[in-house]
This record gives structure tokens, sequence and C-alpha cells, in this order.
């Protein structure tokens, strides 16, 4: 007959090593403490203390009026913020989907072909995500002048004609700016899939080749799958930043000629600042942080892995 006894000793011991584990996991979030703190101060309460604002008619001096969700309903009806959420939607296709294009057919020729030196090439297409903005925006003011370099180059390639003062044209201001945003972020996207690309097993590509797979096939089967987790994350940093974009334009076109580059967080500047309607400018705050949450969880929700 078997004893029960030893079977009952580690059955005593349980609850102790559970409650040893349950503390234990429970001292682990002390760890969090200090980067949760810092967050919630210089991040969450900022965010709160704008959305309080967005509630009062408050000219940043004097004392604030309460004006509940005047202010909003002010947004939803102001055809100016409309228009600049056209542009900023305008603005994704330059900053996010041509940088994300590019970086993709680069990255699907960079490997099939071996390039030497190729981290010297990803250190320079990364070299304008580490400039200063102002910048990079007084350098493409003066390649935009009507005496800069790019009208330079069309006269003596015998185009003349085409040129123009870029940024003061009312239809080409727009992509003028766009593509200085698709210059400062296709270098992000193509380190990010690169990075990611060398992580793919060479096996899968000799596979699809001995499976007769072209150029094309491989990229479609093998790179681009392989490559969601990066192409979500550079979609996620560069539709972010072409929504809350304001540097370049500001210090380029500052919303010119006329409105037709304006962008949101153009006139959250002038409420907060020129025109002292800082209730009205946090409001549009509060709907552009949603704008952007709601966008940036579409990409994700878009992207993610499917199990299936």
């Amino acid at each position: 007959m078997t004893d029960p006894a030893p079977r009952s000793a580690p059955a005593a011991g349980r609850p102790g090593r559970r409650r040893r584990r349950s503390l234990g996991d429970f001292s682990a979030y002390w760890f969090l403490a200090p980067g949760l703190i810092v967050y919630a101060i210089f991040v969450l309460w900022p965010i709160a203390q704008t959305a309080w604002l967005s509630l009062f008619d408050w000219n940043g001096l004097t004392a604030g009026r309460w004006a509940g969700p005047d202010n909003y309903l002010r947004a939803f009806g102001d055809r100016r913020i409309t228009g600049a959420l056209g542009h900023s939607f305008a603005f994704i296709g330059f900053y996010a989907l041509l940088p994300t294009a590019i970086g993709l057919v680069l990255t699907g020729l960079l490997s099939r072909v071996r390039v030497y030196g190729l981290t010297f090439f990803r250190a320079v297409l990364f070299l304008p995500q580490i400039l200063a903005t102002v910048v990079i925006a007084v350098a493409w003011r003066w390649i935009y002048d009507i005496d800069g370099p790019l009208n330079a180059g069309l006269r003596a390639i015998g185009l003349g004609g085409l040129t123009r003062a870029w940024l003061g044209d009312f239809d080409l201001a727009l992509p003028s700016v766009g593509m200085i945003g698709a210059w400062m972020t296709y270098g992000l996207c193509m380190v990010l899939f690169l990075a990611g690309a060398q992580k793919i097993p060479r096996e899968l590509y000799e596979s699809a080749r001995l499976d007769g797979a072209g150029a094309v096939r491989e990229f479609l089967t093998v790179t681009l799958p392989a490559l969601r987790g990066e192409i979500q994350v550079a979609l996620v940093l560069t539709v972010t930043f072409a929504l809350r974009n304001f540097d370049i334009v500001w210090n380029t076109t500052a919303g010119g000629p006329g409105s037709s580059t304006a962008v949101p967080s153009v006139y959250i500047y002038q409420g907060a600042f020129l025109t002292r309607e800082v209730g009205y400018a946090a409001a549009i705050s509060v709907l552009l942080t949603i704008l952007i949450l709601a966008v940036t969880g579409i990409v994700l929700w878009t992207l993610r892995e499917r199990r299936s």
C-alpha cells in the first residue's frame, strides 16, 4: 500500500510558492514605475490639460470662459479645417505611400544584386532623418527658388519654359512640399526594409528560383510577405509624420500661397500664438490627435498578422 504522506508535503508547499511568485510578479511592476511616472507627467498630463482647455474660450491671458463643446462644433463647421485635413491626407501619399513604394522596389532589387558598401549607402540614405527639419526646409526653399538650382538645371537642358517659383504656385506648391517629405522619409523606409530583408532565409529565394519564379513573383511571394512587420512600422511612422506635419510647411510656405498648403497644425499654431484663440486651437489639437490614433489603428489592423 502506498503512503499518501509524501504527496501531501509538496501540496502544502504550493500556496507558499504561489504567494512568493505573485509577490515577485507584482514587485516587477515597480521597475516600470519611473518610466510610467515620467510618461504620465510629460505625455498624459499635457494631453489631459489640452482637452480641458478645449472646453474654454480663452485668450491665454485673461480668465477663460466655459464654452463646452462650442470649440469642437466650430472646428467641425470650419471649412479651413476640412480643407487643411484634405491637404494632410494628400501629404500621406507623399510622406508615406510614395517612400514605402520606393523603399520596397529598391529592397527587392538589392535582394537580387549584391551591393558593396551597403552600410555606407544606408547611412547616407538615413541622413535626412537626423537633420533638423528647419535646415531641410531652408535648403529646399533655396532649391525651389526662382533662381535656385532646380530652375537652373531646367534652363540648362532647354526646359526653361517649365521654370517657376515652385513654392509660390497655387497648383504646384502642395506637391512641391510633399516631395520634400518624400525625400525625408524614403531613406527611413528603405533602411527598415533592408534590415528586414537581411533576416529572410536565402533558402526561400533559392526555392522560389528553382520553382521558376521571376523577379516580380519572387518579390511578391517571398520579400513582400516577410516584410509585413517592417511595412507596418514604416507606415505608422510616416503617416503620423504626414498628419502632424508642421515644421516643413511652416518654414517653406507658412501654409500659402493662400491656403493651398495649410494643414491643421498651422491653424493650431496660429490660434495658440497669433490670434490668441487658445481654446479653439486646443480643440483642433484634440481632434487631430484622435484622427492620428484612428488612422494608425486602421494601418495596424489592416497589416496585422493573420493566423490563417
